[in-house]
C-alpha cells in the first residue's frame, strides 16, 4: 500500500472563479462595460462570438452556489470583484448596489464556514479607463488605488485574505502585446508600460488596503509565473530561458519582491522601450511587504534559441495571434513540451508546480504561499443518467496536489490550494467550449452538476488526505 498523502490540519481547500467569467448581470445595478464586455462583443474576438453577458448567472444564484460549495466541503473560496460594478467609470464614489452584492456574497460564505479570498482585479478594467489609455497610462494605477480603498473599507472587516491582481502578465502581454485578450491591442512598447503600471497599481493598492483594513488581514498578489525550461543545455538555449524568464517572471517579482527590474530585462528590451515611465520612487512604491504570495500554474514552458533563418510568429500556448506577447524576444523559439495534454493542448507536468513552489520559497524566504489557481480543461459530458465522470481531472488534481505535498515536505510554507475552477464558465477568448470546472454547468438551464472530480476533492477536503485516483460515487 502506498503511503497516504496527508496535508496539515489548517491547509485551505479552496476553489476559484472570477467575476466576468461567472456573474452575468452585466447591465444590472449600475454596472457598466469593462474591456471584456467590449472585447467579447467585437466580432471575431471570441469563439462563436460568445460573451459573459449571462455566463453562470452567479449574480442571481450566488446563494445556491455557496450552498453547493459547502456541500463540496470547501474551506475557502477565491472570487474577484467587478471593478465597473463598484465604480462604473473607474473613478469617483462607489455604487452601493454593486458593493452590496459582494457584501451579501461574503456574508453567505461566512455563514457556511467558508473563508473568502477576494481578488480586486481579474482582467476586467472599466472601459472608460481603457478609453483614457488603459494600463499603459500611469493614471490607471492611481485609479486602482482608489478602487482598492473603497473595497477595503467596505469588506475589510469580514474578508481577511486579499489579492491585488490576478496574473498581471496576461493583462499586460496578452492584452496589449499579442492582443488575444482584452483590450486586444498589439503594441510591444505599450505592453511593457502596462506591466510597469500594473506593478505600480499593486504597490499603491497594497498601501491603500493597509490604510483601510484591520492589520490582521493578509495581502497578496497572484502571479502566473512560468516554469521556463531549455530545450538543450546549449548556451544559446540557456540565454533564451533567461530572456523569457525575465519577461514572464522577473518583470513582476523583481519590483514586487526585490524592488528592482532585472538588469537583463532592461537590456533585452532596450530596443522596444526606454523605460522612462519608471519614475523616481516607483520601485519603492511597488516593493511593499506582502503577507503571502499566490502562484497560478498550469503547464511548463520549453524554449530554445530560434534558428537564424526563422521568421514570423512562433506558437507559445497563448492564443493564435500573429503578434508576440514577448517584446524583445524575437530570437526565442517556443517548443511543445512532451507528454499527455489537456483539452487546452497544455502538457500535464506536476513537477513544474513543485519547481515553481520551491523557486518562490527561495525568492521570498519566509513568505507564505498559496496555489491560487491550478486545474485542467477536459471535454466533459453528462452520461445518460446525467452524471459527469472526469477521471482525467481526478488524476490531474491528484498529481498536482502530490507535488504540493512534496514541496511542503521540502520546506515550502504552502497554506492552501484553490482549484481552477469551481464550475465551468466563460473561458475568455475560448468562449464556453473549454470546461475547467469541478462542477458541470448546463448553460441552457444553468443546472449545476458536481463532476466525479468535485466529489473526489470533497473527500480530500474533509479528510485532509488524497483519496485514491478513481471516481467517487
Amino acid at each position: 500500500m502506498p503511503e497516504p498523502v496527508t496535508f496539515p490540519p489548517a491547509f485551505l481547500w479552496g476553489a476559484a472563479t472570477s467575476a466576468y467569467q461567472i456573474e452575468g448581470a452585466v447591465r444590472e445595478d449600475g454596472r457598466t462595460p469593462s474591456i471584456w464586455d467590449t472585447f467579447s462583443h467585437t466580432p471575431g474576438k471570441t469563439a462563436g462570438g460568445e460573451t459573459g453577458d449571462i455566463a453562470n448567472d452567479h449574480y442571481h444564484r450566488y446563494r445556491d452556489d455557496v450552498a453547493m460549495m459547502a456541500e463540496l466541503g470547501l474551506t475557502a473560496y477565491r472570487f474577484s470583484v467587478s471593478w465597473s460594478r463598484v465604480q462604473p467609470t473607474g473613478r469617483g464614489p462607489a455604487v452601493q448596489r454593486g458593493l452590496d452584492f459582494y457584501r451579501r456574497l461574503v456574508d453567505e460564505l461566512l455563514s457556511h464556514g467558508i473563508k473568502p479570498a477576494l481578488t480586486l482585479y481579474h482582467w476586467d478594467l472599466p472601459q472608460e479607463l481603457e478609453d483614457a489609455g488603459g494600463w499603459p497610462e500611469r493614471d490607471t494605477a492611481l485609479r486602482f488605488a482608489e478602487y482598492a480603498q473603497i473595497v477595503g473599507e467596505a469588506l475589510g472587516d469580514r474578508v481577511e485574505q486579499w489579492i491585488t491582481l490576478n496574473e498581471p502578465w496576461c493583462s499586460a502581454f496578452l492584452g496589449y502585446g499579442s492582443g488575444v485578450h482584452a483590450p486586444g491591442r498589439t503594441d510591444p512598447e505599450a505592453s511593457l508600460r502596462a506591466a510597469h503600471h500594473l506593478n505600480l497599481a499593486h504597490g499603491l493598492g497594497t498601501t491603500a488596503l493597509r490604510a483601510a483594513m484591520p492589520a490582521r488581514n493578509s495581502i497578496a498578489v497572484s502571479l502566473n509565473s512560468s516554469v521556463v525550461r531549455p530545450l538543450t543545455r546549449d548556451p544559446a538555449d540557456l540565454a533564451a530561458v533567461r530572456r523569457i524568464d525575465d519577461l514572464a517572471n522577473g518583470v513582476f517579482h523583481g519590483p514586487m519582491l526585490h524592488g528592482a527590474y532585472p538588469e537583463t530585462l532592461l537590456a533585452a528590451t532596450a530596443s522596444v522601450t526606454d523605460w522612462s515611465y519608471v519614475l523616481d520612487g516607483d520601485l519603492a512604491l511597488i516593493n511593499q511587504p506582502l503577507d503571502a504570495l499566490g502562484l497560478n500554474y498550469y503547464t511548463p514552458t520549453l524554449v530554445a534559441a530560434a534558428p537564424k533563418d526563422a521568421s514570423g510568429p512562433r506558437a507559445d500556448g497563448h492564443g493564435s495571434s500573429s503578434f508576440s506577447p514577448w517584446p524583445g524576444a524575437d530570437d526565442v523559439a517556443f517548443h511543445q513540451t512532451p507528454g499527455e495534454r489537456t483539452e487546452m493542448g497544455w502538457t500535464i507536468d506536476p513537477t513544474g508546480l513543485q519547481d515553481l513552489i520551491m523557486r518562490y520559497t527561495r525568492e521570498a524566504p519566509g513568505l507564505p504561499l498559496y496555489v491560487t489557481e491550478n486545474g485542467a480543461a477536459y471535454d466533459d459530458k453528462p452520461d445518460p443518467e446525467g452524471r459527469v465522470h472526469d477521471p482525467e481531472r481526478i488524476a490531474y488534481l491528484h498529481g498536482h496536489l502530490r507535488a504540493v505535498r512534496r514541496a511542503i515536505a521540502d520546506g515550502a510554507d504552502v497554506r492552501g490550494y484553490y482549484l481552477w475552477s469551481l464550475m465551468d464558465n466563460f473561458e475568455w477568448a475560448y468562449g464556453y467550449g473549454k470546461r475547467f470546472g469541478a462542477v458541470y454547468v448546463d448553460y441552457a438551464t444553468q443546472a449545476r452538476t458536481p463532476k466525479s472530480s468535485a466529489l473526489w476533492y470533497r473527500e480530500a477536503a474533509r479528510t485532509g488526505e488524497l483519496p485514491p485516483v478513481n471516481p467517487v460515487e
